[in-house]
């Protein structure tokens, strides 16, 4: 009996590492095309004209957010626990499809109604209508319903396609500086013009269907839950950028968004993995299999440190390299704003996307987690007030960092005591270890060798391999499996 709840459990994990790898491509590639395009970009449209799109793009967000409400992770949650049963599930979907139609036609509502008070938005206008486009296209494309049926491999084929559909038209149609609309307009293809296949494809799963038959108690309250929680996300997120422009105008937008987007090519890498669990741990949370849950837990946090860990270290070792690698000298202020954001990405590394993404939201406590992302974004916000005037984007970057170590105290002391990692601080040795050898191998690289590229390959190869050496020799225990795999696998051929 015991054998066959470990082999369950082997799949279960073995199925989640299929679905991750596929999202980590799909997230890999979502950073590796604009590594392709931004250095291009940046030195096209110049810093003032990248602020431009970035405060769009900001602004867009809060009206996105009053369209999805809550409702992305709830019905990949719901969802996911009829995937089963196609009838409830065909139910359960139309029903979350016609809220969300509701809550985007009051999104655009208001989104036009800032537009004529605001008189200070009359030079943006134009700019925000085009990327305001992505609000009906997300609304639309029901992506949520791939993700609840796991079903990433179609998720990152298709996004693969428009990411290089969107590439060669930047290409092509973004010479000057006067084009940055046009850019705005790629960017919504790439980012939400998939959601036009999904209206076809998720008929393999079930008919979605407009329907005024909604029980609006049953899932108004987690979704308004879920709503006020992401809606001090997305502030939390989105202020930083929103406030510089009204404080300190397109230029300080410009800076801070560039080292915004650095800092995400690492977050990314961890949030692909967070949005494969949702599904599978809203099951497990359901069944109350709190051995499974424990033992799927520690894989999970041991895959973000050993992972997250070498990627802080290194980024912020390298991060005016990186500046000048992917933006230019034009965006050289930002090295310094980046190494202060990725503090904020240690914490949230282990808090808000484990403890909260990973363990609180799967388990049903999107009231707790709501609480915690409202005090932090409610401290980032007058933070900003005060600090912004002062300090600009590295003082935006600051309020972050501080709010995210906020959100990682409260989580631990929010988690449900029958939560528990066995040897946790096992889990931390190896990668810390590996971490500091590869600082100091960096460091000693940096002040020997002058050439850009030259350094910053030298750092990042010799870097992997000492990091890479340690975890084996300290016998990481993700890294020994994974060494193991492909040992068997060559050993076989």
């Amino acid at each position: 009996m015991k054998s066959l709840k470990i082999n369950t459990i082997l799949n279960m994990i073995k199925t989640i590492r299929k679905n991750a790898l596929f999202n980590i491509i799909y997230h890999l590639l979502s950073i590796i095309f604009p590594l392709i395009t931004f250095p291009y970009i940046s030195r096209v449209l110049m810093t003032e004209n990248v602020g431009k799109v970035n405060f769009g793009d900001s602004y867009v967000s809060y009206f996105s957010l009053i369209a999805s409400l809550g409702i992305t992770t709830y019905a990949i949650r719901e969802c996911a626990k009829v995937r089963d049963n196609r009838e409830k599930l065909e139910e359960t979907a139309s029903q979350i499809f016609s809220i969300n139609l509701c809550t985007t036609g009051l999104a655009y509502v208001l989104l036009f109604l800032s537009l004529i008070i605001f008189r200070r938005l009359d030079v943006y206008r134009n700019l925000i209508m085009i990327q305001s486009v992505v609000i009906i296209f997300t609304t639309l494309g029901a992506d949520w319903l791939n993700s609840a049926m796991e079903d990433f491999k179609y998720i990152t084929i298709r996004s693969i396609i428009f990411q290089i559909i969107s590439m060669i038209l930047m290409f092509t149609f973004v010479k000057s500086t006067s084009d940055y609309m046009k850019y705005a307009a790629i960017s919504v293809l790439s980012t939400s013009g998939y959601n036009i296949l999904n209206i076809v494809y998720r008929k393999k799963y079930c008919d979605i269907q407009f329907t005024l038959n909604i029980p609006w108690k049953k899932h108004m309250i987690p979704i308004l839950l879920l709503f006020v929680m992401t809606l001090s996300q997305t502030i939390f997120n989105s202020s930083d950028i929103t406030m510089l422009g009204f404080f300190k105008g397109d230029y300080a937008v410009g800076i801070y968004s560039t080292a915004t987007k650095m800092e995400k090519i690492i977050s990314n890498v961890v949030s692909s993995i967070v949005f494969v669990l949702i599904p599978r741990l809203s099951y497990m949370f359901e069944a109350e299999d709190y051995n499974k849950i424990n033992m799927l837990l520690r894989k999970v946090l041991l895959t973000f440190i050993t992972i997250g860990l070498p990627c802080y270290v290194g980024a912020t070792i390298l991060a005016k390299e990186s500046i000048l690698i992917i933006a230019g000298k034009g965006y050289i202020e930002g090295a310094l704003t980046l190494q202060i954001l990725l503090i904020s990405f240690l914490f949230s590394l282990v808090g808000g996307s484990f403890l909260g993404n990973v363990v609180l939201l799967p388990s049903g406590n999107e009231k707790k987690f709501m609480i915690i992302c409202c005090i932090s974004t409610i401290f980032n916000i007058i933070a900003n007030a005060f600090i912004i005037p002062l300090f600009g984007a590295n003082g935006a970057a600051a309020t972050t960092a501080a709010s995210s170590f906020i959100i990682f105290i409260l989580l631990i002391i929010s988690i449900d005591k029958r939560i528990h990692i066995d040897r946790i601080l096992q889990i931390f040795i190896a990668p810390i270890v590996g971490s500091v050898l590869m600082m100091l191998y960096c460091f000693v690289v940096k002040y020997n060798i002058s050439n850009l590229w030259i350094k910053t390959v030298v750092c990042v190869i010799g870097g992997v391999v000492i990091y890479g050496i340690i975890q084996i020799l300290l016998k990481n225990e993700l890294v020994l499996e994974m060494t193991d795999k492909i040992l068997m696998k060559y050993g076989r051929k």
